[in-house]
Parts: structure tokens; sequence; C-alpha cells
């Protein structure tokens, strides 16, 4: 039986991105949360085409065109010293509460963790220095080494490559579900955190494996299975 591998999104899964929308808040006010859903909306195409057209760039790019257009859009007018300032607020995002627990808990039972991630390894590697994560992770995958974005069919393909672990022994972990239809096409295992309980998951695609609230809620139900089956 080989070793699980839990590959964990990064931004709404294990760091919290409302960090955002308090630094915004301090320059728009009550309009920050509208804004950065929008801000977060056009992050998710702009990848999404850019993957399609095989027109990579990093992520830290796509966040800065899509941060331009809204201000735009909005009529924000922001000005280059804020948005630098609002850029670098992403690398300074904390962790989840729940997430430093669970991830002992999962590597107590077992099971390798990764970072997946459409973000570049550099950028990951300067948050989780900030959220104090590093020493959770086995290894950082980034999507810059396949030059596409989740959920192209080609990135899971490559998690699994680094990993060199088979389909129905990786797991991927996320909050979006964008990236849990994606890693179920590609054949892998999938839990969802639902960390919004009004959000609803998509009714298309395969649904995920598992769900869960939060991380702890998670490694719980891992335990609970591996128990079942006798491997604890």
């Amino acid at each position: 039986m080989q070793t699980p591998v839990l590959a964990f999104d990064v931004y709404g899964t294990l760091v919290d991105t409302r960090g955002v929308v308090t630094s915004l808040k301090s320059r728009i006010g009550q309009d920050a949360v509208a804004f950065v859903n929008r801000w977060r909306d056009k992050q998710y195409e702009f990848a999404f085409r850019r993957s399609l057209m095989g027109a990579y760039v990093d992520f830290l790019q796509i966040k800065r065109e899509a941060l331009d257009l809204v201000d735009q859009e909005r009529g924000t007018r922001l000005g280059e010293e804020f948005k630098q300032s609002l850029m670098a607020t992403y690398r300074r995002l904390p962790a989840f509460d729940d997430v430093a627990g669970a991830l002992e808990r999962f590597r107590g039972l077992g099971m390798r963790c990764v970072a997946f991630s459409n973000d570049s390894r550099q950028s990951v590697e300067a948050l989780f220095d900030h959220a104090g994560l590093t020493a959770s992770f086995e290894d950082i995958i980034s999507v810059e080494e396949v030059r596409r974005f989740k959920p192209d069919a080609v990135v899971y393909a490559h998690l699994r490559q680094r990993t060199h672990s088979r389909p129905d022994s990786t797991w991927l972990i996320s909050c979006n579900r964008f990236d849990i239809v994606g890693a179920r096409h590609a054949g892998l295992r999938a839990a969802w955190i639902q960390r919004d309980p009004t959000t609803l998951f998509e009714p298309w695609g395969d649904p995920p494996n598992k769900m869960a609230p939060d991380l702890e809620a998670l490694a719980v139900q891992f335990q609970t299975t591996l128990k079942r089956e006798g491997k604890l």
C-alpha cells in the first residue's frame, strides 16, 4: 500500500486571504469586500485563459493585471504605491488557526504533505516563512514547472510525477471547487474544505471524495477511515 500524498492548495485553504480585505478597507471602506471578490475572480479567469492559450506568466503578474483591471472598473484610483502595498499583503497572510495542528495530525497518520499552488515556488516560500508553515511540508510543487495552471490535467499529472504517487493514493485538498473538479477529472482523490458554509459545490463533474469545514475536521475523517480499515 502506497503512502498517501496530501497536496494542499494554498490560498484560502491554508492561509486566510481576508487580510487583503482588511488592508483595502483602509482605503475604500466597505466596498473592499466586493473589490476583493472581483479581483479574485479575475485572477482565476486570467489564469484559466492563459492556460488555454499556452501563454503562461508568473501568477504574480496575473494578480497585478487583475488588480489594475478592477481598479479601472470600479474607479477606485488606488495609485501605484498603494497597489504595491496591497500586492505585498499576499506575502504576509496568516495561516488559518486549524492548519498547524491538522498538518501535524496528518503527518502523525503517516501521510506525506506537500503544498501545490498556481503561484510560484518563490512566492509560496515567502508566504510560508511568514506564516510559519515551511517545516510542515516535504515539498512545494508549483505549476510554473509545467507552465500551465490548475485545473489543467497536465498540472495534476505533474503532481503525481513529482511525488511518484498513484492516482488512488494522491489527494488534492482545496477550498476551491474548480480545483476539486480538476483533480477528480484527472483521476485523483479530492477533499473539499468548505470554509464558507453558504458556498455550495457546483453540480457538475465528479464530487469530492471527502468534505469538511476545516482541516482539523478532515484529519479526524482520515483517522476514522484508517481505523475502520485496520491501518492504525
